[in-house]
């Protein structure tokens, strides 16, 4: 069984590094574990949220986000992330950098365009960022999944995945949540999907991949 593992958002944006974007609790947290992930893998793949400063969803106040929007691809406020040049937009300390990966994916370039799931560039997830197709060039059986933020981003490529018909792995220990409750909606989500598995600790991780 080939072995892919994906970092996915695992970026300065989503974390205490930057208070002033989607800071994810305990964000930094994830990267040693991350590094452990990938080395199980045969093939490491990432992505990052790539937002332009005028992008149509972008609203001053955190308490103005996730207002519904009436654009196909674009259907909540947020706070401005994530933007090239920034710290925001860089990957979090200790990960290596875009060109070290095997297959790297930069998303929500246009204005009007901000998806979760780093499969596709459209919420109605008919263009492709082409990962899809790069794993199963690669002959990818699992696909070992962490990064930022479990209850958005994180979950949205996972279902990609399992659609696309890998079998997914979703390390725990690798990702985190904006909130505790889009943690438990998440998990309890995830887990009643036939082809993905949660994983809590690296031991298990390892037995199971192993």
């Amino acid at each position: 069984m080939k072995i892919a593992t994906f970092d996915v958002d695992a970026q300065n944006g989503f974390s205490p590094v930057c208070p002033d974007e989607l800071p994810v609790p305990e964000a930094e947290e994830i990267v040693p574990e991350l590094e452990f992930m990938a080395s199980l893998g045969d093939v490491r793949v990432a992505s990052k949220d790539a937002h332009p400063a005028n992008a149509v969803w972008v609203v001053d106040k955190s308490e103005d986000m996730l207002k519904p929007l009436d654009y196909p691809n674009a259907d909540l406020t947020w706070v401005r992330h994530c933007e090239p040049g920034t710290k925001g937009f860089e990957l979090l300390k200790g990960l290596p950098k875009p060109t070290e990966y095997d297959y790297f994916v930069w998303k929500g370039m246009e204005p009007d365009l901000h998806p979760y799931g780093a499969c596709y560039h459209d919420i109605k997830e008919e263009l492709s960022t082409g990962i899809i197709e790069f794993l199963k060039q690669k002959k990818v059986d699992i696909v070992v999944v962490g990064g930022l933020a479990f209850d958005f981003c994180v979950k949205t490529t996972v279902i990609q995945l399992e659609r696309a018909g890998f079998q997914v792995i979703v390390y725990l220990g690798a990702t985190r949540a904006l909130t505790s409750e889009g943690y438990q909606e998440t998990k309890k989500q995830l887990e009643e999907m036939t082809n993905i598995r949660l994983v809590e600790t690296r031991n298990d991780l390892a037995v199971l991949l192993n």
